[in-house]
Protein backbone atom coordinates (compact mmCIF):
# COMPACT_ATOMS: atom_id res chain seq x y z
CA UNK A 1 0.00 0.00 0.00
CA UNK A 2 1.03 3.39 -1.05
CA UNK A 3 1.72 5.84 2.10
CA UNK A 4 0.43 9.16 1.57
CA UNK A 5 2.90 12.08 0.89
CA UNK A 6 3.16 14.35 3.88
CA UNK A 7 1.59 17.57 3.32
CA UNK A 8 3.74 21.33 3.36
CA UNK A 9 4.54 22.26 6.48
CA UNK A 10 2.22 24.92 7.46
CA UNK A 11 2.34 27.28 10.58
CA UNK A 12 0.34 29.09 12.78
CA UNK A 13 -0.11 32.86 11.43
CA UNK A 14 -1.35 35.83 13.36
CA UNK A 15 -5.73 35.57 13.59
CA UNK A 16 -5.66 31.18 13.94
CA UNK A 17 -4.84 31.54 9.89
CA UNK A 18 -2.43 28.80 8.84
CA UNK A 19 -0.82 29.07 5.67
CA UNK A 20 2.12 27.19 3.45
CA UNK A 21 5.08 29.20 2.87
CA UNK A 22 8.46 29.18 0.78
CA UNK A 23 11.30 31.06 0.09
CA UNK A 24 9.91 32.56 -2.84
CA UNK A 25 6.50 33.95 -1.20
CA UNK A 26 8.61 34.81 1.90
CA UNK A 27 11.07 36.79 0.00
CA UNK A 28 7.70 38.41 -1.57
CA UNK A 29 6.63 39.29 2.16
CA UNK A 30 10.10 40.56 3.26
CA UNK A 31 10.82 42.98 0.01
CA UNK A 32 7.38 44.23 0.89
CA UNK A 33 8.21 44.89 4.61
CA UNK A 34 11.61 46.55 3.97
CA UNK A 35 10.22 48.80 1.16
CA UNK A 36 7.30 50.08 3.78
CA UNK A 37 9.75 50.28 7.25
CA UNK A 38 13.31 50.43 5.38
CA UNK A 39 15.66 47.91 5.49
CA UNK A 40 17.47 49.46 8.21
CA UNK A 41 14.29 49.48 10.18
CA UNK A 42 13.43 46.16 9.35
CA UNK A 43 14.00 43.42 12.42
CA UNK A 44 13.55 39.80 11.81
CA UNK A 45 10.42 40.42 14.55
CA UNK A 46 8.79 42.41 11.73
CA UNK A 47 9.49 40.08 9.01
CA UNK A 48 8.26 37.11 11.41
CA UNK A 49 5.17 38.73 11.67
CA UNK A 50 4.18 39.86 8.29
CA UNK A 51 4.95 36.53 7.40
CA UNK A 52 2.93 34.93 9.68
CA UNK A 53 5.82 32.45 10.87
CA UNK A 54 8.30 32.21 13.61
CA UNK A 55 11.60 33.34 13.29
CA UNK A 56 13.30 29.98 13.30
CA UNK A 57 11.61 28.92 10.11
CA UNK A 58 12.41 32.02 8.40
CA UNK A 59 16.22 30.57 9.01
CA UNK A 60 15.00 27.60 8.44
CA UNK A 61 14.80 29.09 4.27
CA UNK A 62 17.92 32.07 4.74
CA UNK A 63 20.81 33.01 6.84
CA UNK A 64 18.86 35.92 8.01
CA UNK A 65 17.47 39.31 6.76
CA UNK A 66 20.76 40.81 4.75
CA UNK A 67 20.07 37.11 2.36
CA UNK A 68 16.65 38.24 1.39
CA UNK A 69 17.61 41.68 0.69
CA UNK A 70 20.49 40.28 -1.60
CA UNK A 71 18.11 37.36 -3.29
CA UNK A 72 15.43 40.57 -3.86
CA UNK A 73 18.18 43.24 -5.27
CA UNK A 74 19.76 40.24 -7.04
CA UNK A 75 16.03 39.75 -8.71
CA UNK A 76 15.97 43.06 -10.03
CA UNK A 77 19.75 43.53 -11.01
CA UNK A 78 19.25 39.71 -13.23
CA UNK A 79 16.26 41.58 -15.02
CA UNK A 80 17.97 44.67 -15.74
CA UNK A 81 21.07 43.02 -16.85
CA UNK A 82 19.15 40.29 -19.01
CA UNK A 83 17.85 43.28 -20.89
CA UNK A 84 21.19 43.93 -22.33
CA UNK A 85 21.87 40.65 -23.34
CA UNK A 86 18.73 39.90 -25.82
CA UNK A 87 19.16 39.68 -29.26
CA UNK A 88 17.58 43.28 -30.09
CA UNK A 89 19.89 45.02 -27.80
CA UNK A 90 23.15 43.37 -29.37
CA UNK A 91 22.51 44.04 -33.28
CA UNK A 92 21.61 47.18 -35.45
CA UNK A 93 22.41 50.67 -35.00
CA UNK A 94 23.83 52.18 -31.55
CA UNK A 95 20.50 54.61 -31.28
CA UNK A 96 18.48 51.45 -32.21
CA UNK A 97 19.91 49.13 -29.42
CA UNK A 98 19.79 52.00 -27.02
CA UNK A 99 15.78 52.65 -27.75
CA UNK A 100 15.03 49.00 -27.51
CA UNK A 101 17.30 48.83 -23.83
CA UNK A 102 15.20 51.57 -23.14
CA UNK A 103 11.87 50.49 -23.78
CA UNK A 104 12.94 46.69 -22.24
CA UNK A 105 14.46 48.51 -18.65
CA UNK A 106 10.85 50.10 -18.29
CA UNK A 107 9.17 46.83 -19.04
CA UNK A 108 11.57 45.04 -16.44
CA UNK A 109 11.17 48.18 -13.90
CA UNK A 110 7.15 47.18 -13.86
CA UNK A 111 7.34 43.76 -13.61
CA UNK A 112 9.41 43.70 -11.17
CA UNK A 113 8.33 46.56 -9.12
CA UNK A 114 9.18 46.15 -5.35
CA UNK A 115 11.94 44.37 -6.33
CA UNK A 116 13.20 47.47 -8.36
CA UNK A 117 11.82 49.57 -5.47
CA UNK A 118 14.28 48.42 -2.97
CA UNK A 119 17.13 48.12 -5.49
CA UNK A 120 16.97 51.91 -6.02
CA UNK A 121 16.54 52.87 -1.95
CA UNK A 122 19.84 50.85 -0.64
CA UNK A 123 21.95 53.41 1.24
CA UNK A 124 25.04 51.43 0.81
CA UNK A 125 24.90 50.32 4.62
CA UNK A 126 25.93 46.73 4.24
CA UNK A 127 28.20 44.42 2.37
CA UNK A 128 25.22 43.52 -0.10
CA UNK A 129 23.71 47.10 -0.41
CA UNK A 130 27.68 48.07 -1.45
CA UNK A 131 27.68 45.56 -3.53
CA UNK A 132 23.99 46.44 -5.19
CA UNK A 133 24.89 49.89 -5.67
CA UNK A 134 28.13 49.39 -7.76
CA UNK A 135 26.13 46.64 -10.10
CA UNK A 136 23.62 49.81 -10.46
CA UNK A 137 26.77 51.75 -11.80
CA UNK A 138 27.80 49.24 -13.87
CA UNK A 139 24.31 49.00 -15.73
CA UNK A 140 24.25 52.66 -16.18
CA UNK A 141 27.78 52.60 -17.20
CA UNK A 142 26.70 50.02 -19.91
CA UNK A 143 23.92 52.28 -21.11
CA UNK A 144 25.59 55.41 -20.99
CA UNK A 145 28.20 53.61 -23.45
CA UNK A 146 25.58 53.05 -26.12
CA UNK A 147 24.47 57.16 -25.74
CA UNK A 148 27.79 57.45 -26.53
CA UNK A 149 27.72 55.67 -29.43
CA UNK A 150 24.75 56.84 -30.57
CA UNK A 151 26.20 60.81 -30.41
CA UNK A 152 29.07 59.92 -32.35
CA UNK A 153 26.79 58.29 -34.72
CA UNK A 154 25.26 61.55 -35.10
CA UNK A 155 21.59 59.97 -34.21
CA UNK A 156 21.67 61.77 -31.03
CA UNK A 157 21.75 65.60 -30.16
CA UNK A 158 25.49 66.47 -29.37
CA UNK A 159 24.88 69.46 -27.14
CA UNK A 160 23.95 67.31 -24.10
CA UNK A 161 26.78 65.66 -21.81
CA UNK A 162 26.36 62.32 -22.13
CA UNK A 163 26.95 62.09 -18.13
CA UNK A 164 24.17 64.14 -17.74
CA UNK A 165 21.54 63.01 -20.93
CA UNK A 166 22.34 59.30 -18.59
CA UNK A 167 21.23 60.74 -15.03
CA UNK A 168 17.90 62.35 -16.96
CA UNK A 169 17.05 59.67 -18.72
CA UNK A 170 17.36 56.89 -15.50
CA UNK A 171 15.88 59.90 -13.71
CA UNK A 172 12.74 59.61 -16.13
CA UNK A 173 12.44 56.11 -15.73
CA UNK A 174 13.34 55.52 -12.20
CA UNK A 175 10.70 58.35 -11.03
CA UNK A 176 8.08 55.61 -12.20
CA UNK A 177 8.46 53.34 -8.73
CA UNK A 178 7.04 56.38 -6.91
CA UNK A 179 4.22 57.13 -8.63
CA UNK A 180 3.06 53.90 -10.63
CA UNK A 181 0.49 51.70 -8.93
CA UNK A 182 -0.77 48.78 -11.02
CA UNK A 183 -4.67 48.21 -11.38
CA UNK A 184 -5.05 44.16 -12.70
CA UNK A 185 -2.74 42.53 -14.09
CA UNK A 186 -1.14 46.06 -15.37
CA UNK A 187 -0.18 44.69 -18.49
CA UNK A 188 -1.87 47.20 -20.79
CA UNK A 189 -0.33 50.24 -18.86
CA UNK A 190 3.00 48.77 -18.69
CA UNK A 191 3.41 48.68 -22.67
CA UNK A 192 1.72 52.70 -22.70
CA UNK A 193 4.15 53.40 -20.05
CA UNK A 194 7.11 51.78 -21.54
CA UNK A 195 5.74 53.18 -24.80
CA UNK A 196 5.65 57.21 -23.65
CA UNK A 197 8.91 57.22 -22.07
CA UNK A 198 10.99 55.99 -25.24
CA UNK A 199 8.88 58.52 -26.95
CA UNK A 200 9.61 61.03 -24.52
CA UNK A 201 13.28 60.23 -24.72
CA UNK A 202 13.86 60.34 -28.27
CA UNK A 203 11.24 62.42 -29.88
CA UNK A 204 10.61 64.97 -26.86
CA UNK A 205 7.56 66.61 -26.10
CA UNK A 206 7.08 69.01 -29.24
CA UNK A 207 4.57 68.32 -31.75
CA UNK A 208 5.97 67.79 -34.86
CA UNK A 209 6.27 70.79 -37.29
CA UNK A 210 4.91 71.23 -40.45
CA UNK A 211 8.50 70.76 -41.92
CA UNK A 212 8.68 67.41 -40.63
Amino acid sequence: MTMAQPAPAREAAPGGRREAYTTESLLAVAVEVFNERGYDGTSMEHLSKAAGISKSSIYHHVRGKEELLERAVGRALDGLFGTLEEPAAKRGSAVERLEYVVHRTVEVLLAELPYVTLLLRVRGNTRTERWALERRREFDHEVAELLRAAADDGDLRSDVDIRLATRLLFGMINSIVEWYRPKGDGLEHRDQIADAVARLAFDGLLAPGPDH
